[in-house]
């Protein structure tokens, strides 16, 4: 009974929640370990973010203060170290230390934050505003530098430390006074601004009274910000069902309008009714009606050529979408499946070892390798995430740049992806895994080749991929080759790289 639902909450309270929801809100911080730019230094502790992010998903943390927490931790919980690390949010984007001027590299900072902020919780592009008037939107420049005006005095450009920890975080500092830059320009100071919201984004017109970012972070997360429960509802959809209904990376005149405005304004309106709980949303959104149906006509249903004629780009969500994986779930499953994914969770990003031909190109100590081998078999979330160099399957399958904040991946499908599914030593090897593993468990070719379909497509095969797959086997130079050469064929094939 209720075995549905048991599974969910099953799946809800794993600790493999935390890591695969947190990659989603880490392209969103645009998070990496390093600066960026031309030298991309190393940031040793930025890593504390990433698990501070996978802890705070698995106790799962109300969105209202996961948001809060990340936008002035250090002032709301002053003496909570873990508060002050989720500020890491607003210091994850690319910085250049070695900049000629440390005015011009503040600037360029406050800037990057002021409209990751902006495009994180309110899908408003407010970075457009630096210059000028937004073209666009109602969104004035003086209103950008306003919002910029909750960072400017708490910017710290070097770590600190934390008790026992250390760590890259906004901190209280000198009062500074906040002008508004003519033409976007650091060294052109114009009138001087306060701290303010952007008024098509607040209605109520409420004033910040002292100007620090926990005035910031409250307004975010009021019941009644309607524009940032909305992005927060669109998010979780998106995650969901593969495409959103109203476009993540712009609400405004320029964005695609929602779909289906009722249904975005309802789960809106019940994030904060379900106590700020994603994992309560998650839970309603799986066990939804519209979540469980199929994306193919699998049991004759006799109303399936109605909905396809209707509904033939499924705008109206009358079956499910596909939905190809990521380069880290790709590398993550074959991981899984191979018996070799490791469970060590948390601590500095590890290296595994990159193909001959991206190595031969790289300067001394850029990917120095792990020495743990088991390191190598960790989950992605836990790879040492550089700006200018990413493991080779994330590149091929359309991992952000993580210069910017991203709230929606490409998906592109290049001849390349088959080229380094079918070749890669990384697969290769995980084929001859899952090959060993099906002769050890299993004793007739059958039994075999069952195992190798239960375990990467879960289902068993037809009467005739079976025959198939035993004449494929019998031409090959060796069962064993046969067998490994099958189950790099099956991580070839839609079926694994697609969620039906």
């Amino acid at each position: 009974p209720n075995s549905y639902e048991k599974l969910v909450d099953r799946l809800l309270a794993s600790s493999a929640y935390g890591e695969h929801w947190a990659q989603h809100w880490l392209d969103l911080a645009r998070f990496a370990e390093t600066d960026g730019f031309e030298h991309d230094k190393i940031r040793p502790n930025a890593w504390r973010y990433r698990d501070w992010v996978i802890k705070a998903l698995n106790d799962d943390l109300p969105y209202n203060q996961f948001v809060q927490l990340q936008i002035a931790g250090d002032q709301l919980r002053p003496d909570d170290p873990q508060a002050a690390i989720a500020t890491g949010f607003l210091l994850a984007g690319q910085d250049m230390p070695d900049i000629n001027l440390e005015s011009e590299r503040r600037h360029m900072v406050l800037n990057e934050m002021t409209a990751t902020v902006g495009s994180a919780f309110l899908a408003l592009t407010l970075g457009c505003a630096q210059c000028h008037d937004h073209k666009y939107d109602p969104v004035t420049q003086k209103e950008f530098y306003q919002m910029r005006a909750f960072f400017e005095s708490d910017l710290q450009l070097k770590e600190r430390k934390l008790g026992d920890i250390t760590a890259r975080v906004m901190h209280p500092g000198k009062p500074i006074k906040s002008h508004l830059m003519i033409r976007g320009d650091f060294r052109r100071q114009g009138e001087i601004v306060k701290s303010g919201f952007p008024s098509i984004a607040n209605p109520s017109r409420e004033i910040p009274k002292l100007g620090k970012r926990s005035e910031l972070a409250r307004w975010l997360t009021r019941p009644d910000n309607a524009l940032a429960l909305r992005v927060a509802a669109n998010r979780l959809w998106q995650q969901h069902f593969g495409r959103p209904l109203a476009a993540p990376e712009d609400f405004g005149t320029q964005g695609q309008p929602p779909t289906h405005p009722q249904l975005l304004n309802w789960l809106a309106a019940e994030l904060p009714h379900q106590k700020w709980s994603f994992k309560a949303m998650h839970k309603l959104i799986v066990t939804s009606a519209t979540w469980r149906q199929a994306s193919r006509n699998e049991g004759n249903d006799p109303h399936w050529q109605n909905r396809l004629k209707k509904d033939s780009e499924n705008k109206f969500w009358s079956r499910q979408s596909r939905r190809r994986l990521t380069g880290e779930m790709v590398r993550d499953t074959m991981l899984a499946a191979s018996g070799s994914l490791s469970d060590r969770t948390g601590g500095p990003g590890v290296r595994p070892p990159l193909p001959k031909e991206i190595t031969s190109t790289l300067l001394r100590n850029q990917w120095p390798v792990s020495k743990d081998e088991t390191d190598h078999r960790r989950r992605s979330i836990y790879l040492f995430a550089r700006r200018n160099l990413r493991l080779p399957m994330f590149d091929l399958f359309d991992r952000p740049s993580q210069a910017e904040t991203c709230a929606r991946r490409q998906n592109s499908t290049t001849a390349p992806q088959s080229l380094a599914l079918l070749n890669s030593d990384f697969t290769r090897k995980a084929a001859d895994h899952i090959a060993r593993h099906a002769e050890c468990h299993n004793q007739t070719l059958n039994e075999q080749i069952t195992f190798c379909h239960q375990l990467l497509l879960g289902r068993a095969p037809t009467p005739s991929e079976l025959k198939t797959c035993h004449h494929f086997i019998q031409a090959s130079p060796s069962f064993k080759q046969g067998m490994a050469d099958l189950c790099l064929a099956m991580m070839n094939l839609n079926e694994f790289l697609y969620l039906d």
